[in-house]
Order: structure tokens, then C-alpha cells, then sequence
């Protein structure tokens, strides 16, 4: 079946494509969560009286995510971790651990953006990156520092 796509998806297509999907798809999600709309006549009039609408509205999120990612790139942002004796991290620093230090500055990331290489188990300085939008990345920088265990 063929649809246009209203918003981008994850590994079918970008919006405004014209893309050929499984009848099922089409009918149990994209056109019931409103991300798609089957390929006709109408609807292809329809879609380009939206497509100036929705190009808009769509650089004006993309605007709003690169002032996010000048501004995350611009702070500082410090995880406080207990260590042991032998100077090792009890446990890792997490995407939600990153997410929470994002919050308390007032920043507001879900923990699902945060892409981590690996697992932090060592104290110092790490380059994280976080999706703020497929189309935005920002490189944050983190200092992962400890405090002895009482």
C-alpha cells in the first residue's frame, strides 16, 4: 500500500515521502496515529497545501533543538560519584544519572537521547553526544569526579 508520510520515521521514511508499506502498517498504525495517509488523488492535493505548513512548523523545531545543543554544549555539567579506596566507581553513570544532572540544570533531555558509547566506570572527563533531533546532535561535555565512601 502506498502512503505519505506526515512526520518522519524511524527506518520507513522522512516526511512527505511517498512510501510503499505493508497494508497492516498502514491501516493498525500510521493512519490511526495520524503519521501517514494512503497515496491517492485527493490526498496528494491535500499533502501539498500541508507541506508548506508543516516545512515550517518543522524548521522552527529544528531552530528550537540547535539553540538547545549551543546551549547543553555551552555548560558545565558534573556527576558526583562515590568511589572506594582503590579510586573506582561503585557502580556506572547511566543515561538516566546524565538525564537527572541535565534536569537539575534545568534542561530537559529524556534518558532515551543520551547516547553513550560505554559505560562510564572510571572517573575524568568524557564527550557525550545527545539527539536533540534526527537532524541535531550536541557534543556535551561531562566531568565524572568522586568523593570518598565514608
Amino acid at each position: 500500500m502506498k502512503v505519505i508520510l506526515r512526520s518522519d520515521i524511524t527506518n520507513v521514511g522522512r516526511q512527505g515521502e511517498i512510501k510503499e508499506v505493508s497494508p497492516g502498517f498502514a491501516r493498525n498504525y500510521l493512519v490511526p496515529n495520524n503519521l501517514a495517509m494512503e497515496a491517492n488523488a485527493q490526498n496528494l492535493k491535500i499533502w501539498e497545501r500541508e507541506k508548506i505548513r508543516l516545512e515550517k512548523q518543522r524548521d522552527e523545531v529544528i531552530n528550537k533543538a540547535k539553540d538547545l545543543a549551543s546551549k547543553l554544549e555551552a555548560a558545565q555539567f558534573v556527576v558526583k560519584v562515590k568511589i572506594g579506596d582503590n579510586g573506582k566507581i561503585f557502580g556506572s553513570v547511566t543515561t538516566a544519572n546524565i538525564a537527572k544532572i541535565f534536569e537539575e540544570q534545568g534542561f530537559e533531555v529524556s534518558k532515551r537521547d543520551i547516547l553513550l558509547s560505554d559505560s562510564i566506570k572510571e572517573t575524568g572527563d568524557y564527550e557525550i553526544s545527545v539527539r536533540l533531533h534526527p537532524e541535531v546532535t550536541a557534543k556535551i561535555n561531562l566531568n565524572v569526579s568522586g568523593e570518598k565512601e565514608a
